[in-house]
């Protein structure tokens, strides 16, 4: 098979017409024709940090709607299904990607569960964590949340690194917020990769310490204002993810966005598709190719630079999307799960006091961002209970464990939700992927929580304690059984209505999975309790 077009190389930074000769899933040969081309060709995109699970999509149907636009491989951190399901979760997501015609590179999560102040249903600990290093369907050591473990080279933590090192291969990052010395330590210890930087400042800090830069531009968590100059100022130190894809936009588009936005910026189209495909690749030694003689044939093929409409994309010789539509086929899953809540009732879910006047500790959400504010508020009092005060935006929020069916409701308040009635839920709710709730009254939140329990996982919105919605996520409460287009379908349908109970957030069920991630500041809730993430250490309720 012969393919012709101008082809983008990224490695001379040069585009000229070319003949393409492919045989076996290999290219053998790039010919410079003499010939005049409509058509350009380019290396597909990998997406270099994402968690398949929040696409609520198995690996299958990801990767059905992933092709459509352009990308060809993600590196995937299974830390969510770890979370819930243990060794069995990550031998899930490797099998189910197996089924389909694409690169899925999967790393061995390292922090199951992120703390030790939360319930989750499974552990790893450094010698599972060796144990699976040891195979070759795992790729590298992902996201090392515990950053003080590291500061503090807790022995767990650093046997985890060195079980990587042994083995040769990457350690990735997560240390939102750290600069300076701290950030040179926590390189020092081996880690290579960071997508949660949110200032421009905290980047460069951590690149002078040695570490790449990964633009997270995700569903909720939006980094690329804030760092794009890096594609300009060091394009062989960034790359480019989306951490957290929500279904209805993964319909819309994936890395192909935030290439065209780079460009709109003025970025070098060299500088940005390195970025988009090269150094990952190389940072990771991924058997991805980027068009060279005797690479693997992935590749794209788009109108223009300019427009950079995709037409084409084709993994290892084979076209797996056409003009929008996907050629691969969907395969019914396998469900597996672990899930123990039991029915709650309102009464699970209130505050009492004997004060008439306090001030209490608010998570704020903030828009675009996981890291949160700590508020100082007075509270709403009404008959011996702190209750919501949707006049002043401060909502009940609720985590509820869903592995241990006798544990109690751990309740605090959120503002910047934004709803005005009724309640949501859902149990992606990051890392531990308990049962979180917002509500604007008891009924309501246990109603949405009840919906959740009785479908084992998924997402709910109440419009009352008697009129609820769901989106069931049968696998591991994370992800549907479903084809992506419908997932994506019924998700629009659902995050519509929980817009119509008030809340302006761009993502709200995205917004809310992150109240209860407790590794990143500064004000986060836990099954176990209200959580200070800049201390380190759980925080009471009335201050």
């Amino acid at each position: 098979m012969t393919i012709t077009g101008n082809l983008i190389d990224i490695h001379e930074r040069r585009t000229y017409p070319a003949a393409i000769e492919i045989s076996n899933g290999t290219i053998k040969s790039i010919t410079e024709a003499d010939a005049v081309f409509e058509n350009y060709i380019l290396p597909g995109f990998v997406d270099a940090h994402i968690h398949i699970e929040s696409s609520m999509l198995t690996p299958v149907a990801f990767a059905q709607m992933a092709v459509t636009h352009g990308t060809v491989a993600t590196v995937s951190d299974p830390h969510e299904i770890a979370n819930v399901c243990g060794k069995e979760g990550v031998q899930y997501m490797i099998e189910n990607a197996k089924q389909t015609n694409f690169k899925f590179f999967f790393g061995v999560p390292s922090c199951v569960p992120a703390t030790g102040f939360e319930t989750a249903g499974a552990t790893l600990d450094s010698a599972a964590v060796a144990q699976l290093l040891s195979s070759p369907d795992l790729w590298y050591l992902s996201e090392m949340m515990n950053y003080p473990g590291v500061l503090y080279a807790d022995p767990e933590v650093m046997a985890k690194i060195e079980a990587a090192k042994r083995v040769g291969k990457p350690v990735d990052g997560h240390a939102p917020g750290l600069r300076g010395a701290e950030a040179a330590q926590y390189a020092a210890a081996g880690i290579s990769t960071d997508h949660e930087c949110f200032t421009l400042e905290e980047a460069l800090d951590k690149i002078a310490a040695g570490m790449h830069i990964i633009i997270r531009e995700g569903s909720a968590a939006k980094n690329f204002e804030a760092l794009h100059t890096l594609l300009t100022t060091h394009p062989d130190k960034t790359l480019l993810c989306s951490d957290d894809k929500h279904p209805d936009e993964l319909a819309l588009h994936h890395i192909n966005q935030t290439v065209k936005r780079a460009l709109a910026k003025g970025h070098d189209l060299y500088n940005v598709l390195r970025a988009a495909s090269l150094n990952a690749v190389s940072h990771y030694k991924l058997p991805v190719g980027l068009l060279r003689e005797g690479d693997p044939a992935d590749f794209i093929i788009i109108d223009t630079p300019q427009n950079f409409n995709i037409l084409h994309t084709f993994i290892n010789g084979k076209e797996v999307a056409r003009n929008g539509k996907s050629q691969l086929a969907f395969n019914p899953p396998q469900v597996i799960n672990n899930f123990a809540a039991k029915h709650k009732s309102p009464s699970d879910f209130t505050v009492a006091t004997d004060k008439s006047a306090t001030t209490i500790r608010v998570i704020e959400a903030i828009e675009g961002q996981l890291v949160t504010n700590c508020l100082e508020l007075p509270a709403r009092i009404e008959d011996g209970k702190i209750v919501s005060d949707t006049a002043n935006d401060i909502l009940k929020i609720a985590v509820v464990n869903r592995y241990e069916p006798e544990a109690s409701v751990a309740v605090a308040f959120i503002r910047n939700i934004g709803i005005k009635t009724g309640a949501l839920a859902s149990t992606v709710a990051h890392d531990c992927h308990n049962i979180i709730a917002v509500g604007v009254d008891d009924d309501s939140l246990c109603a949405a929580v009840n919906a959740l329990i009785d479908c084992k996982g998924g997402i709910a919105v109440a419009r009352s304690a008697t009129d609820v919605s769901t989106l069931p996520l049968p696998i591991a409460g994370l992800m549907s059984d479903k084809v992506g287009h419908e997932v994506a379908a019924a998700y629009t349908a659902i995050d519509k209505e929980a817009k119509q109970l008030g809340t302006k957030l761009h993502a709200p069920f995205m917004t809310m999975s992150f109240m209860a991630l407790l590794v990143i500041p500064s004000l986060k809730l836990s099954d176990k309790g209200l959580f200070d993430g800049s201390k380190f250490a759980f925080s009471d309720l009335i201050c």
